[in-house]
């Protein structure tokens, strides 16, 4: 199975276009929880257990994880084992390398780990995308195309006006020949730009950072997000894992991921 028809079946069953960021972050997890010997686990698991049946993927970024140590990337391997078989996982690192490094990156994330998909950043051209889907047809990259925060300008152009890096990383990439999916991480706090992103990328999946904290747009999102075989993957991570800082943090999690799940299908 592709992973479009991976990501396009766990849409449908879930109705679901939602991705939630496992993303522990230590200043925000509660007192009780920090107090466990192993608090990022069973974090995670609290998370999964309360909206598995309400996602179309998750997102665990790599950064949380280096954070605690050596702990911390044990935690990511027992959660990425933790997630249903049947539900992505995109792990956010951001890798881009020259070309015998990223194979390593490809090997040690998707033949040792397990992951669906990898988030990667294309500055070095092409040998940072290739060794990672040329013989991988089941897996994908989201190439990092138009980033979510504030200073993305600086580097990334102009791309309401079709000039910059961000226009060339998707004008370029689409010459290149993979067995796997090439996806893109476009954010949703440029809202305008989704759809010059989308002509670009016609049938590219999309990975849409940015509507939860970071307040972007949803219906623009939806709009111009779902690609001929699947819809987008629609992230949110602080909005969802820390909608309470008390003991009903999974059920919290679980009203906070269902809301934004239901405004998401509402849109469609």
């Amino acid at each position: 199975m592709s992973y479009l028809e991976k990501l396009r079946a766990i849409q449908e069953q879930n109705h679901s276009w939602l991705c939630v960021g496992l993303d522990p972050d230590p200043a925000k997890l509660r007192v009780d929880v920090l107090k466990w010997d192993e608090p990022i686990l069973p974090f995670n698991k609290a998370i999964i257990d309360a909206t598995a049946d309400l996602v179309c993927a998750y997102k665990p970024n790599l950064g949380f994880y280096l954070q605690w140590g050596a702990a911390g990337i044990v935690a990511l391997e027992r959660t990425i084992a933790y997630i249903p078989q049947h539900i992505p996982i995109i792990l956010d690192c951001k890798t881009g390398d020259i070309g015998h490094t990223q194979a390593a990156w490809g090997h040690g994330l998707f033949e040792q780990w397990g992951v669906d998909a990898v988030t990667v950043n294309p500055y070095v051209g092409a040998e940072a995308v290739l060794p990672m889907l040329a013989e991988r047809p089941d897996k994908a990259v989201y190439i990092l195309a138009r980033t979510s925060n504030p200073s993305a300008v600086d580097f990334q152009g102009d791309f309401a006006q079709g000039e910059g890096l961000t226009a060339a990383v998707l004008r370029q990439s689409q010459t290149w020949q993979t067995a796997g999916h090439k996806g893109y991480v476009v954010g949703a706090t440029y809202p305008q730009e989704l759809a010059l992103a989308r002509q670009l990328a016609p049938a590219a999946n999309f990975l849409i950072p940015g509507v939860g904290a970071q307040g972007g747009n949803l219906e623009t999102a939806v709009t111009f997000g779902p690609d001929p075989i699947a819809g987008p993957v629609i992230n949110a991570s602080r909005s969802i894992l820390y909608a309470s800082m008390t003991a009903d943090f999974a059920t919290a999690a679980r009203n906070a991921a269902l809301k934004l799940r239901d405004q998401i299908n509402a849109l469609r």
